[in-house]
């Protein structure tokens, strides 16, 4: 075997185990992961072990590849009944927020530090757009109200594609390069967003159909072929000339919200998946990065992060929300929580590729920026939270329901788990009101099996296995869902449409 590609894997084993352990370091820290990750790249490259890499475009195109894994895990963790109430505030956030963060970031950067109105321009649009990655990991720990949540997530799921037209649009224009009129931007920008939109639907919807009518020969193969449709829908979206970023994660919802077998065993494999490609990208970033010049992008840094955190981005969600009429205390915390990571970095990759006059500059700015600012902000998220007093109460986790295909049967056998606080403890199986052909068949308490009846009731901690037929399987589910977050009264959404009650 060649000498170089063993050494490559220890090495990427090496990295990805000390990853694992400096992350739990940093949860018990309250450190934000993405700074190890990034400290492990700096460590690793010339100032530290002294690994020279200065590939500004594999690390592009890796960057990439990284974040359509991460925006796929996000879209597969992300439940529609929450996202649906927010996806207006969270689409004006992600391209009006976007455009008016950008022209109030510039106007202070060509103030404050004398810079040319292209160079601002430029430098304001890398860090126009949150990280999807950083929001994910902050918001899913606090206990906040559903919709400022999905509001947050889905305007960092969808303001990439808005970023990244304008930041190759404004490249082009700062090397003398063919670019569009500002109007065609505004279009391409529209046309790009509505047009992956349609394809990461559609992709997952075909994809949910086909997995649901097919039975792969080993259950591993579900969490690869959910995965590889998120993968699917980006590359069509990005070959039919749309965004791929929005294709990727709308692909994603959808097939995390479609009743598919082993759904929960899919997703877990997507989170570590993401995991993985959170830790490559930040490394491969940290070693990107010259730390003997990024002392000297330190005052720029503070100061546009400053005008970013402190004027512009506040700015821009009063703006966009304006017309949804939200708590004053909702939008200064949807001001706080504009997270920056992996995104504006990688953004940052595309002035150094494209030839920009100051690439360099930008680079190292936006990178110092990134580290500062992600520390203040994950530190401070909950304090805020709670000094704004929007943290909601702490909620029942929602009920883990797996499921299997019994093909032959024509039925689906369920593994349901009652999780510490949820309202399935104490009703008894009857007050389910389960479809006919559904039933709970085995229950295991504390290490028992036994065989359960109509004066059985539900404990924490019970691991339960429920047969249903397929047809009646999402209406089983969505009855312990219900179930599980408002207990025996609970209402949930027939065939009808019509609410019905538990009473």
């Amino acid at each position: 075997m060649n000498t170089t590609v063993t050494v490559a894997l220890a090495i990427g084993g090496v990295v990805v185990l000390v990853a694992a352990v400096a992350l739990r370091l940093a949860d018990r820290l309250g450190l934000p992961s993405l700074l190890i990750y990034l400290g492990i790249g700096l460590a690793i490259g010339e100032a530290g072990l002294g690994v020279q890499f200065e590939d500004a475009e594999l690390t592009q195109n890796l960057g990439v590849a990284a974040l359509v894994i991460i925006l796929a895990e996000g879209g597969l963790t992300t439940r529609w009944s929450d996202v649906r109430r927010a996806i207006g505030p969270g689409l004006t956030l992600a391209t009006v927020g976007v455009a008016v963060s950008v022209g109030i970031t510039a106007a202070i950067t060509v103030w404050l530090l004398g810079a040319t109105w292209g160079f601002a321009l430029l430098l304001a649009a890398v860090i126009g757009s949150t990280d999807a990655a950083a929001v994910f990991a902050a918001l899913r720990r606090l206990p906040l109200p559903r919709r400022l949540a999905a509001a947050i997530e889905a305007e960092s799921g969808l303001n990439d594609a808005p970023a990244i037209l304008l930041v190759t649009t404004l490249a082009a224009y700062l090397t003398d390069s063919d670019a569009a009129a500002w109007w065609l931007v505004v279009l391409q920008v529209v046309g790009q967003l509505v047009g992956g939109a349609v394809f990461g639907i559609a992709i997952g919807l075909a994809g949910a159909e086909l997995l649901r009518r097919v039975a792969l020969p080993l259950a591993g193969f579900y969490p690869l072929a959910m995965l590889a449709l998120c993968v699917l829908a980006f590359s069509v979206a990005t070959l039919a000339a749309t965004s791929g970023i929005v294709a990727v994660y709308l692909a994603g919802v959808v097939l995390g919200n479609a009743a598919l077998p082993h759904r929960s065993a899919s997703i877990g494999f997507a989170e570590g998946m993401a995991s993985l490609a959170q830790i490559g990208l930040f490394v491969l970033l940290g070693l990107l990065a010259s730390p003997s010049r990024l002392l000297d992008a330190l005052g720029p840094a503070l100061v546009v992060g400053g005008a970013l955190l402190l004027v512009a981005r506040p700015i821009s969600v009063v703006v966009s929300l304006a017309f949804f009429r939200w708590p004053g205390a909702q939008q200064a915390f949807v001001s706080w929580a504009g997270l920056r990571g992996a995104v504006p970095i990688v953004l940052a990759t595309f002035p150094l590729t494209a030839g920009v006059p100051g690439a360099e500059n930008i680079f190292d700015t936006v990178f110092v920026l990134v580290v500062v600012f992600t520390l203040v902000q994950g530190w401070s998220l909950p304090w805020v939270a709670r000094r704004l007093r929007i943290a909601a109460p702490v909620t029942p986790r929602d009920v883990d329901v797996e499921s299997a295909p019994l093909e032959q049967l024509d039925a689906d056998l369920m593994q349901l788990t009652v999780p510490p606080g949820s309202r399935l403890h104490g009703v008894y199986l009857p007050e389910l009101r389960l479809p006919e052909d559904a039933a709970v068949v085995l229950i295991v308490r504390e290490g028992r099996a036994f065989v359960p009846d109509d004066t059985t009731r539900l404990m924490r901690g019970d691991q339960a296995l429920l047969v249903s037929a397929r047809r009646s399987r999402p209406e089983a589910e969505r009855r312990l869902r219900a179930v599980s977050r408002a207990g025996r009264l609970a209402s949930w959404r027939g065939e009808d449409g019509r609410a019905t009650d538990l009473d």
